[in-house]
């Protein structure tokens, strides 16, 4: 039985409360053998199907974890038994500055000018989390940011939140591009808004803003050319071809390039988080500077930063391929 939708509101007033922008709850297809006549939801398996295909593409490159159990990242039911539904919430990162982009600067991407996130995030989902417990305290709860095996966009589409663009990110028609997602697992069986529908339409101006064509088709995202992956996950320093390190340009911690296009982001808005305000690390930060770090330095000025992901002998690669760039463009 669905709880009643009072309790459903009281749970996204709470979530707006604890400092989310915006929250959407989807319902978790269940399978139901006292009613054999019901049309399953064919959700479940289009998921499913589609991340096999991607793995299949090996799209995933080095990220061995997307291949680790596709079964169960792609069932919440199969990482929180009894899974009824799925909080899906996001917070607004976007700031009002732009980066000076002057010869010497690197450039990092906006999620990271200011604080991690997943810190922020992790801390409101647990305070979320507790205020289910209380009111529902027979029913179970997870809660993850950007951490376990749950396809959280998917998930936040299927929310309400936004839609999955061509760039394979999340377009809010609110915010833009410009959303940090988070969700709450329970097994309690909430009312579930109307999935998000995709408004692209015939716009292709992300993919043609892919530097290194990592968006091989809409919807599709080839991770082996994408800059974040280069510059954030992969960590052998000798197989980023000639090509794709060149096309990386000034580009030391991912890329907005498909973000920045989007048109949607016209109605993006200042984020109210002091956090995510960036700082001269990481906002037109010198490459010379960058390069000169020790270890220590890296680890003190970066030390609540997500920029961290990458190591510090992933991060002085990027900062060296920058630099290289930057020669190259001056010649």
């Amino acid at each position: 039985m669905i709880v009643s939708r009072s309790l459903t509101q009281e749970i996204k007033q709470e979530a707006l409360a604890v400092g989310f922008d915006a929250v959407g709850i989807s319902a978790v297809p269940q399978v139901r053998p006292h009613e054999p006549a019901a049309v399953p939801d064919a959700f479940l398996p289009r998921l499913l199907a589609r991340l096999h295909q991607w793995l299949g593409w090996e799209f995933h490159a080095t990220m061995s974890w997307m291949a680790r159990d596709p079964d169960r990242r792609a069932n919440p039911s199969r990482v929180l038994p009894g899974c009824r539904s799925i909080v899906s919430v996001g917070i607004n990162y976007y700031t009002d500055h732009r980066a000076t982009e002057r010869a010497g600067e690197g450039r990092i991407a906006r999620y990271a000018w200011g604080r991690d996130y997943h810190e922020l995030v992790g801390q409101r989902l647990q305070k979320l989390e507790r205020y289910i417990q209380a009111i529902a305290p027979h029913e179970v709860t997870c809660s993850y940011v950007d951490t376990g095996p749950i396809m959280e966009k998917a998930w936040a589409e299927r929310s309400g939140l936004g839609w999955i663009g061509k760039h394979s990110n999340l377009v809010s028609p609110q915010f833009g591009s410009w959303l940090l997602l988070g969700e709450v697992l329970t097994t309690l069986e909430l009312s579930a808004d109307e999935p998000g529908t995709d408004l692209c339409g015939s716009c292709t101006l992300c993919i043609k803003a892919c530097p290194t064509g990592a968006i091989t088709e809409p919807y599709v995202v080839d991770a082996s050319r994408c800059i974040s992956y280069l510059t954030i996950e992969l960590r052998d320093a000798g197989s980023i071809s000639d090509d794709l390190a060149r096309n990386i340009g000034n580009r030391i911690f991912g890329c907005d390039d498909c973000l920045d296009v989007c048109p949607y982001n016209v109605n993006a808005q200042e984020s109210h988080e002091a956090a995510f305000q960036p700082h001269d690390m990481t906002l037109s930060p010198e490459l010379d500077r960058l390069e000169a770090f020790t270890a220590a330095e890296f680890a003190s000025a970066f030390r609540h930063s997500p920029v961290r992901r990458s190591k510090f002998s992933g991060f002085q690669r990027n900062v060296s391929l920058a630099q290289v760039n930057t020669r190259r463009h001056r010649t």
